[in-house]
């Protein structure tokens, strides 16, 4: 122990740090927020009754201790554990302290300390993180142990919770090695252990871990699986409580029960398995009772809501009771521990009735199903058949609000959902295709601007007969994009097809496509730092929703600035769906001897060897990010220095801790640097060679708005870019520039 000055500070606190440990590591501070200023060193001394006092050096005293109690000859000691202890040099008992560190702890909690509160004095221990690394007064994070109900861990920020442990079971930790735990500035709770081999410390553990740490996220009666897609679901006899909202991704309005509680009638109780324990803020719990007995209790008492053991050992014992809306609940598939929850007994009942009806059904159904379905499919076929001879006659198919595509060809049928316009609707709207309703043209073909009848202004992208995409890609991008709704993805209108003449429509975007703005001089002026964060995010949070949210898992695989478009209030929106592909949710990938995507956009497992998943995309991501940020394109750029391209640019910033210097000359206020830097961190763990290095969007999502630790980033992939040929196509969707990137197409023999 001694004075120190972290980082570049010239202050000078006192401290306690590990001595055998080559990596300088403070794990106390006592003068935290009454640094000494000079640059001569303070003093520490023991004064009677036992109290430390630290002095500067005019002797005036910056920081003391207190005392629980008097000694005739008080002296301090610093234990091996850590603890620096004041205590009476002739009293030899175990843990007869006047005062000890380990009940001050700053942002470190050793082996043997304790966080909690005192009910006698009400003295609360908490860790509170470090201002920043040259600052060790206390910062907006707090990690404290919450007695309002049944005590569980909480992490704040301020005076919200962001992250909870969930409570006690009975089963701890118990370490053998050198290992502390840190509330660090970023509000991250690390765990970690030092490494003699590597002579360094190894994260053995950080939280928030994932998306599913995130405090109530599903919101009451949610329960959320990181593993899943979406992340969050309600908990079985539960609904949504707005439909609306989770179709959209946003789960904070929680789910209800499918059937309301009626006490008068009974209640029963479901048991739900290998799940994270809910928020026990306002519980009620009994260390001895048993199960059976809590069942009892809750029964009894009409408010309750759910039961279940506080302790795991011996096969479970003790009573918790919990009053409230359940909240922040996770699946826990190898830890988690097993909830009883309230249900109306009509609910049961009736599933109960059911099943055994379907039971009888099922044997009168069988004898005769096998019949009956060979006629229903005669009548299908032949129905069917007359059908498609009919509509391939008419070509094109007048508007209507509820009609289904089906799309033929040769002989493959398909059904969508769509509204259809005829073309005399849609050559009127955009003045029979006229020059000046053109908007922009990619590699499926020209798009122009439109407007109905009714006042909807429209965006029409028009196949091209000499276009590289053909039908494979117009019923690619009906099919997924009908099926997807997201507030960050462009929204499908409509098509219409007669003879050769195949067309999408689309809700029209006054801002046309991004490029316009980050690469362009003018354009660039208009968006600032919170503009082009809010940009970030929206992608980000689209990718999400096409990874894992929506009802498929959908890999984009064109990813790139001119084809996410801005609506009138600059909220982006993701287009182009002619080349996605959607995969199984166990599917990690897939391998294609046709590559198709854009040159500085494509992430090398997928342009070199075929390989594709959802990390091409965050891959894609990644790149973007960096092209925002820069105002410059990933290909195109160029420094005077070296022949690296944007990546590879921006990772020689990073490393050389300068990667302010990236960002391109848009307005940033001075306080959301922080905020720049980090958005820079997580582009490059994006673009990292390692598909398995890569975040997945959930995470980047988290780590764009959150202010935990993030991991350093690894070389990027295609870290040094040499000219590839401009040939090719692009497949665009509509912007206002036809200045788009080269989109590609290799093949491979078989």
């Amino acid at each position: 122990m001694g004075f120190f000055s972290p980082g570049n500070s010239k202050n000078r606190y006192f401290g306690i740090w590990y001595k055998n440990i080559s990596v300088t590591t403070v794990v106390w501070v006592a003068n935290r927020e009454s640094p000494q200023t000079t640059t001569n060193s303070g003093t520490l001394k023991v004064i009677k009754p036992g109290i430390l006092v630290i002095m500067n050096s005019s002797n005036h005293i910056i920081w003391s201790s207190n005392a629980s109690g008097s000694a005739q000859d008080p002296v301090a000691k610093l234990l091996d554990s850590g603890n620096l202890v004041v205590k009476d040099a002739g009293d030899d008992k175990i843990g007869n302290f006047l005062w000890q560190s380990f009940d001050y702890p700053t942002d470190t909690l050793l082996p043997g300390m304790k966080i909690g509160r005192n009910f006698v004095t009400g003295k609360e221990v908490y860790l509170s993180s470090w201002k920043n690394e040259e600052d060790p007064a206390p910062g907006d994070y707090t990690y404290h142990c919450d007695p309002s109900g049944y005590p569980q861990n909480i992490l704040k920020k301020g005076k919200y919770v962001i992250y909870r442990s969930g409570p006690w079971n009975g089963l701890r930790f118990s370490a053998g090695v050198i290992t502390r735990f840190v509330l660090n500035q970023n509000g991250a709770l690390q765990r970690w252990t030092w490494g003699d081999r590597n002579k360094d410390w190894e994260l053995y553990l950080s939280l928030p871990t994932d998306i599913c740490d995130t405090y109530t996220l599903c919101g009451g009666y949610g329960s959320c699986n990181s593993f899943n897609s979406p992340v969050c679901g309600c908990l079985d006899k539960f609904v949504p409580k707005h439909v609306e909202d989770w179709r959209n991704a946003d789960w904070s309005s929680g789910c209800v029960r499918r059937t309301e509680l009626n006490c008068v009638k009974g209640d029963v109780f479901l048991k739900y398995s290998k799940v994270k324990l809910p928020d026990t803020r306002n519980s009620w719990f009994n260390v001895s009772m048993n199960l059976e007995e809590c069942k009892r209790n809750c029964s009894r008492n009409c408010s309750c809501m759910a039961y279940s053991n506080l302790d795991l050992r011996n096969g479970g014992s003790g009573c918790l009771l919990w009053f409230e809306d359940l909240l922040d609940i996770r699946q826990l598939p190898n830890e988690g521990q097993d909830i009883y929850i309230r249900m109306a007994a009509s609910d049961l009942a009736s599933q109960n009735k059911s099943n055994g009806h379907k039971g009888k059904l099922l044997s009168f159904i069988i004898p005769i199903s096998a019949g009956v379905i060979l006629v229903i499919l005669s009548l299908v076929i032949c129905i069917r058949r007359r059908k498609i001879a009919s509509e391939k006659k008419k070509g094109c198919w007048g508007f209507s609000s509820n009609y289904k595509m089906d799309y033929h060809n040769g002989n493959h049928s398909e059904e969508f959902e769509l509204p259809l316009f005829d073309l005399s609707t849609i050559a009127k709207s955009t003045n029979n295709f006229s020059a000046v309703s053109k908007i922009g043209e990619g590699g499926y073909g020209p798009v122009y601007k439109g407007v109905l009848e009714q006042g909807e202004e429209i965006a029409v992208k028009r196949l091209s007969r000499t276009s590289t995409q053909g039908q494979d890609e117009f019923k690619n991008e009906v099919r997924y994009i009908v099926k997807l709704q997201h507030r960050n993805l462009v929204k499908i209108l409509g098509y219409c097809i007669e003879g050769e003449e195949k067309m999408l429509i689309y809700e029209y975007m006054p801002n046309g496509s991004l490029d316009s703005f980050i690469f362009d001089d003018t354009g660039s002026r208009v968006l600032d730092w919170r503009k082009r964060f809010h940009i970030i995010n929206g992608i980000a949070r689209g990718l999400m929703y096409l990874h894992q949210d929506s009802q498929l898992r959908i890999i984009h695989r064109d990813l790139k600035a001119n084809n996410v478009l801005l609506d009138n209030d600059m909220n982006p929106k993701i287009s182009d769906f002619g080349i996605a592909r959607s995969c199984e949710d166990d599917e990690f990938g897939a391998k294609t001897h046709r590559v198709v995507g854009t040159y500085g956009y494509l992430s090398p497992e997928y342009a070199v060897h075929g390989v594709y998943s959802v990390k091409s995309d965050v891959f894609s991501y990644g790149v973007l990010v960096l092209e925002i940020l820069s105002g410059k394109r990933n290909r195109r750029f160029s420094h005077p220095d070296h022949n690296l391209n944007l990546l590879g640019h921006a990772w020689k910033l990073y490393k050389e801790g300068r990667s302010m210097e990236l960002v391109g000359d848009f307005l940033v206020d001075v306080r959301s640097t922080p905020e720049v830097i980090r958005s820079i961190h997580v582009g490059l763990l994006c673009v990292q060679h390692s598909p398995e290095d890569r975040p997945s969007m959930s995470s980047v999502v988290m780590m764009l708005n959150n202010e935990g630790v993030l991991p350093p980033a690894n070389k990027p992939g295609f870290f040094v870019e040499t000219n590839a040929p401009d040939s090719e196509f692009s497949s665009s969707q509509y912007a206002h520039s036809t200045g788009n990137e080269i989109t590609i197409t290799t093949l491979h023999a078989r």
